[in-house]
C-alpha cells in the first residue's frame, strides 16, 4: 500500500499539474523553472496547511462498522490499484480528468464488491441490503457537480474573456496603463479569496478573519480590491509587469489549493489503511469491525510533507505532466497549429449552427458597430507573440474566473472539480477570444467533446475497474492480491517508460525553428535522422515480410506512422516560421520548404509500404514466392547502398559524392524495371497469388518513390545550406 501510495502521488500530479501550470506556461509569464518553483512553493504551503479531508476515504462512500479489518484492507487495496490504473490511462491519452471523481467512484466500486461478498456469505441477506453498506449520496452529488461545473465554467469563461478583450483588445498596452491596476485588482481579490476559502480553509476555518469575511463578504472584498489596486498601481509606476506577477500569484494559489484539498485523493486511502492496521494491531483481533474509522481524523504532518516532496519531484521530473497540459493548450492556442483531434458530425453541425447565428448577427447589427467590435479582437502578428499560446490578458482572465468559481462553490459547500472548472474556463475564453476560427473550430470542438465525454466515462470506468479488482481480490485470496499487484506494477512501469520516451521525443519535435538560423541547425540533424530511420524501417519491413513476422511488421508500422506524424508536425511549424522570416531570406526559405516537403513525401511512401505489408500478413494471406524474395533482396541491397552513401554525405555535409549516387539510383531503377518485367511473366504463368502480386508491385512502386524523393531531399538540402552559407 505504501508503494501504491507513492505511485498514486506520481500519477495524480501528472494529471492535476495542468490545472495550475497551464495559464503561466501558455502565456510565457515567466521561464518554466520560475513557474515550477512558484508552483512547488504553493504545494509545500498547501500540504502543510492541508485540511486533511481523510473522512472521504474512511467513511464517505461506505459504512465501515459493517466490514472487518481484512475486508476493509482488501477494499482499500482495490481502490488504490483501480485508481492508479484509471489515472494512468488518462495520462497516457493526454486527457485531464478529476482525481476527486476517480477516487469517489473507485471507493464506490470497491465498496459494492465488498458488500456483494458480505451479502453472498450471509444466507439471510439479499441484494436489497446493499443500501445498508453503501453511502451513494456523495457520488450523486459529485455527478451533479460535474454537469454544473462544465456548463457554468464554460459560460463564465466566455463572458469574462469577451468583456476583457473588449476593454483592452490585443494591443492592450495603452489602455492597460489606465485601467490595468483596477482590473488586476479584481484578479488579485479573487485569488486571495480563493486561497483563503479553498487553499487554507482547513487552517483558517474557525479563525476570526474567515468569520468576519463570511459575515461582511461584499465589504471585505471591496477593501481587498482597493488595497490590491493601490499596491498594483504603485508597482506599475516602477515599470513592474503586474500582469506577470498576477499570473504567478494565481499559479501559487491554484497549486496551494491543489495540495491543500486534493491531497486526500492520493494519500487518503493509504492513510486510512495504515490506521486500520494500527487499530487491528493494538486490539489483536484481525476479525474486528472497523467502526472506529468513522471518527474524526487529522493527517500527520510528516505524511503531508512527504507527499508534498513526492509531488514536487514529479512536477520537476515528469514529462507526462506537461503532456496533459498540451491537450488544453492545443485546444486554446491562438496560433494555427496541427489539430490533435479529428472532425466529427456533431462538431461540424455545431460550427454550421454558429455560422448561421453569425449571419443573423450580421443582418441585425449595424456595419460600423460590427467593425468597431471586430477591431477589438484583431490579433497581433505571429512574431509579436514570441511563441506564446495566448497573451497575458487571457491568462489572467482564466485564473481569475477559475478562482472566483471555485471560491464561490467552496463557500457554498457545492461539490465541483478543480480540473473541470480550469479546463472549461480555458475553453470558454479561447472561444470568446476567437482562437476557434473557421480553420480550427470543428477540430477543437471535437477535442472538447472528447475530453468532456471522457470525464463522464471516468466515473463509470472507475466503478467497474474497482468492482472487478475487488471481486478478484476477495475471492482469489492472498495469491490474487500478489498477482494483481505485480501485474499492475508491471503495466505501470512499462507504460511510464514508453510514454516518457515518447514525451521526450515530442519535446524535441515540438521545438520548431523560429528563424532561418535555427532552421539550418535543425534541418541538418532532422534530415540525417530521418534518412537513418527510413533505412532501418525499410530493411526491417522487407525481412519481416519474407519471414511473415507479424509482430515485427506491427512495430515498423507504428514507427513509420510516428515518422509520418513528425513530418506533419514539421509542416505546421513551417507555416509559423515562414511568417516571421525576413525578406532577404525568402530565396533560402523556398529550399527549406522543399526539404520539409520531401521528408513528408518520403515518410508517406514508407507508410504505403509498411501498412500493406502488415495487413497482408495480419490477414494470413499467402507469402511472397522465392523468386519475389530474391528480386526484393537484390533491390534491398541496392537501396541500402544508396541510403548508406546518402547518410554519410548528410552526416559529413559533403556532397561531392552526389553524382555517383545518381548513377546508383539509375541502376536501381533499371533493377526495379527488370523485377516488374519478371513479375509480369510470373503473373502470366499464374505461379503466385493475386494478393502477393499486388503487395510485391506496391513495394516496388513505393521503393522507387522513396529513392526518387530521397534524391530530391538531398539535392534541396545541399541548395538550402549553400544559399544560407552565401547569405552569411
Amino acid at each position: 500500500m505504501i508503494l501504491l501510495a507513492v505511485t498514486g502521488l506520481f500519477i495524480g500530479v501528472m494529471n492535476d499539474a495542468a490545472n495550475f501550470l497551464n495559464s503561466a506556461i501558455a502565456s510565457k509569464a515567466a521561464p518554466l523553472k520560475i513557474i515550477m518553483a512558484v508552483a512547488s512553493t504553493g504545494i509545500i504551503v498547501g500540504a502543510i496547511t492541508s485540511s486533511g479531508m481523510m473522512e472521504v476515504a474512511r467513511s464517505g462512500m461506505f459504512n465501515p462498522e459493517l466490514f472487518t479489518f481484512r475486508e476493509v484492507m482488501i477494499l482499500y487495496l482495490s481502490v488504490m490499484l483501480a485508481n492508479i490504473i484509471l489515472l494512468d490511462i488518462y495520462n497516457t491519452l493526454g486527457l485531464p480528468t478529476s482525481t476527486t471523481v476517480a477516487l469517489v467512484f473507485c471507493l464506490l466500486g470497491a465498496a459494492i464488491a465488498a458488500s456483494a461478498a458480505e451479502i453472498a456469505a450471509d444466507p439471510t441477506a439479499t441484494i436489497a441490503d446493499l443500501g445498508r453498506y453503501i453511502n451513494s449520496a456523495r457520488a450523486m452529488a459529485i455527478v451533479a457537480g460535474i454537469v454544473l461545473s462544465v456548463v457554468i465554467a464554460f459560460a463564465c469563461g466566455s463572458v469574462v474573456m469577451y468583456l476583457s478583450r473588449l476593454l483592452f483588445s490585443f494591443r492592450y498596452r495603452r489602455m492597460f496603463n489606465r485601467f490595468g491596476a483596477a482590473w488586476c485588482g479584481i484578479s488579485v481579490t479573487a485569488i486571495i479569496y480563493f486561497a483563503l476559502f479553498k487553499g487554507l480553509k482547513g487552517v483558517l476555518a474557525h479563525s476570526a478573519i474567515i468569520r468576519y469575511v463570511d459575515e461582511n463578504l461584499l465589504f471585505s472584498l471591496f477593501v481587498i480590491w482597493c488595497v490590491s489596486t493601490a499596491v498594483l498601481f504603485f508597482l506599475q509606476r516602477f515599470k513592474i509587469n503586474i500582469l506577470k506577477a498576477n499570473i504567478l500569484a494565481g499559479t501559487f494559489a491554484l497549486a496551494l489549493a491543489f495540495a491543500g484539498n486534493d491531497l486526500v485523493n492520493f494519500i487518503g486511502v493509504p492513510v486510512a489503511g495504515f490506521d486500520s492496521y494500527t487499530m487491528a494491531l493494538h486490539s489483536g483481533d484481525t476479525s474486528m469491525h472497523m467502526g472506529a474509522l468513522a471518527g474524526p481524523v487529522a493527517a500527520k504532518v510528516y505524511l503531508l510533507l512527504g507527499a508534498a516532496a513526492i509531488m514536487i519531484v514529479t512536477l520537476w521530473t515528469s514529462r507526462r505532466a506537461l503532456s496533459v497540459s498540451r491537450t488544453e493548450l492545443s485546444l486554446s492556442n491562438q496560433s494555427e497549429v496541427r489539430e490533435q483531434y479529428g472532425s466529427t458530425p456533431v462538431s461540424r453541425a455545431l460550427v454550421r449552427i454558429a455560422m448561421n447565428i453569425y449571419s443573423v448577427y450580421e443582418k441585425c447589427v449595424p456595419g460600423p458597430l460590427r467593425e468597431r467590435l471586430a477591431s477589438r479582437f484583431e490579433r497581433l502578428p505571429e512574431e509579436s507573440r514570441d511563441g506564446a499560446s495566448y497573451d497575458l490578458i487571457r491568462a489572467t482572465a482564466n485564473l481569475t474566473t477559475a478562482a472566483i468559481l471555485i471560491s464561490i462553490a467552496t463557500s457554498m459547500k457545492l461539490p465541483l472539480s478543480t480540473t473541470y472548472v480550469c479546463f472549461m474556463v480555458s475553453m470558454g475564453s479561447s472561444l470568446s477570444d476567437r482562437a476557434w476560427g473557421r480553420e480550427s473550430a470543428v477540430y477543437r470542438i471535437s477535442g472538447v467533446m472528447t475530453v468532456v465525454s471522457g470525464w463522464f466515462v471516468t466515473g463509470l470506468g472507475a466503478l467497474v475497474i474497482a468492482f472487478v479488482v475487488g471481486l478478484v481480490l476477495f475471492y482469489g485470496g492472498n495469491a490474487a492480491i500478489v498477482a494483481v499487484t505485480l501485474l499492475c506494477g508491471w503495466l505501470l512501469v512499462r507504460s511510464n517508460l514508453r510514454k516518457n520516451r515518447k514525451a521526450a521525443e515530442n519535446d524535441r519535435q515540438a521545438e520548431d525553428p523560429q528563424n532561418m538560423d535555427e532552421a539550418v541547425r535543425s534541418t541538418i540533424d532532422d534530415v540525417a535522422t530521418t534518412m537513418r530511420q527510413i533505412t532501418k524501417i525499410y530493411y526491417r519491413t522487407l525481412i519481416a515480410v519474407f519471414r511473415e513476422n507479424r509482430k515485427a511488421l506491427k512495430e515498423v508500422v507504428q514507427q513509420s506512422e510516428e515518422l509520418y506524424e513528425t513530418s506533419r508536425e514539421r509542416k505546421y511549424g513551417l507555416m509559423a516560421m515562414l511568417a516571421r522570416i525576413k525578406e532577404s531570406e525568402m530565396n533560402t526559405a523556398q529550399y527549406y520548404v522543399q526539404v520539409v516537403n520531401y521528408m513528408g513525401e518520403i515518410a508517406k511512401a514508407l507508410l504505403h509500404i509498411t501498412r500493406p505489408c502488415f495487413e497482408h500478413i495480419d490477414n494470413n494471406h499467402e507469402g511472397l514466392s522465392n523468386e519475389q524474395v530474391e528480386d526484393l533482396m537484390k533491390i534491398n541491397d541496392e537501396v541500402e547502398t544508396i541510403f548508406s552513401r546518402m547518410n554519410v554525405m548528410l552526416q559529413r555535409n559533403d556532397y561531392a559524392d552526389f553524382d555517383a549516387i545518381m548513377e546508383l539510383r539509375d541502376e536501381l531503377f533499371e533493377s526495379i524495371a527488370e523485377a516488374i518485367a519478371n513479375q509480369l511473366r510470373r503473373i502470366r504463368t499464374r505461379k503466385t497469388s493475386t494478393k502477393a502480386n499486388m503487395l510485391y508491385l506496391n513495394i516496388l512502386s513505393e521503393t522507387k518513390t522513396i529513392v526518387l524523393q530521397s534524391r530530391n531531399l538531398v539535392k534541396s538540402q545541399r541548395y538550402f545550406l549553400e544559399h544560407k552559407t552565401r547569405q552569411i
